[in-house]
């Protein structure tokens, strides 16, 4: 798909989208089973030619074996008769769109001044993506990947120097020197300590769309300007913001704007405050970035 789509191709569709008028607020709600092996879920959406639904598993178990935690399936069609178009593979398209939806989240919430250091949460398939679309967003100074397993994260810091980022493994604490932060984990618990976040840093948060599940923790989210993809699906899902509601500290007014406010310029982000984007992915991405591939491969 990323021989289609480069990251910032993706990322400009996506903007492309809301700027067009796409209201993320109103999109249909994901659809979560539970079932034995974990839980499946639904994501369908419609807008302009076109219509889709993502099926995904998610199966916490699956790594043991050495599967995908991840799998699943796209179908496109058209939106006038809702006949099939094109199936894709669903977990390769998270991959490429999510990584996409924070780029965008980049763009508008750090500075272009300068190259930017930056702390990576994560060693999997999500950890890469997030390092490309960044890269495609802005420069960096610094990667240092923090992930539970040494090796991987020893393998990502390689990675990013073979793409000519000084980087290295890491600790939590490294998030004190950190321009931007990146979050892309299965983590439940909040990763670091958010007091140790700089007053002009920006977190992006992208592993959890549960609302017992969190990255990061309630002093960060107390002190932060939050922005989400929309406000509906962050206060269905989003524990970062659903936790430290429940515990009083903060309101459900908390939310200062969704990406759609970020991308048209009708808010811009303060300077003074952390900045933390939360984001717990949304059919209408999905399908967006599933139309500009379909279109793509036609035009090949």
């Amino acid at each position: 798909m990323s021989r289609l789509l480069t990251p910032a191709a993706t990322a400009d569709v996506l903007a492309d989208t809301l700027r067009a008028g796409f209201d993320p607020e109103a999109a249909p709600a994901r659809t979560a089973v539970p079932v034995p092996a974990g839980e499946l879920l639904l994501m369908p959406a419609a807008f302009g030619a076109y219509a889709g639904v993502k099926i995904a598993g998610v199966a916490p178990g699956n790594p043991a074996l050495g599967l995908p935690r991840i799998t699943g399936s796209y179908l496109l069609l058209d939106g006038v008769n809702l006949r099939p178009l094109a199936l894709l593979d669903g977990a390769a398209l998270t991959e490429l769109r999510t990584p996409a939806v924070s780029a965008l989240a980049v763009r508008r919430l750090t500075p272009d001044g300068g190259p930017l250091r930056l702390v990576l949460f994560g060693t999997g398939p999500q950890a890469y993506g997030h390092l490309e679309a960044v890269l495609a967003a802005r420069e960096l100074a610094e990667a240092v990947v923090v992930g539970r397993n040494a090796i991987g994260a020893r393998a990502l810091a390689g990675y990013a120097r073979s793409l000519g980022v000084p980087a290295r493994a890491g600790t939590p604490a490294d998030v004190a020197g950190a321009d931007l932060v990146v979050c892309c984990t299965t983590a439940r618990e909040p990763l670091f300590d958010g007091t140790l976040v700089a007053p002009g840093a920006t977190v992006v948060a992208v592993g959890s769309h549960e609302p017992t599940a969190r990255e990061t923790d309630t002093a960060l989210v107390a002190r932060a300007e939050v922005y989400v993809e929309a406000r509906t699906a962050a206060l269905r899902e989003a524990g970062d913001l659903l936790v430290p509601t429940a515990e009083g500290a903060i309101e459900e007014d908390h939310v200062a704007g969704n990406l759609a406010d970020l991308v048209t310029g009708r808010l811009t982000p303060s300077a003074d405050r952390p900045r933390l984007f939360k984001s717990v992915g949304m059919a209408w991405e999905d399908l967006a970035v599933a139309v500009a591939l379909y279109e793509a491969a036609l035009a090949a």
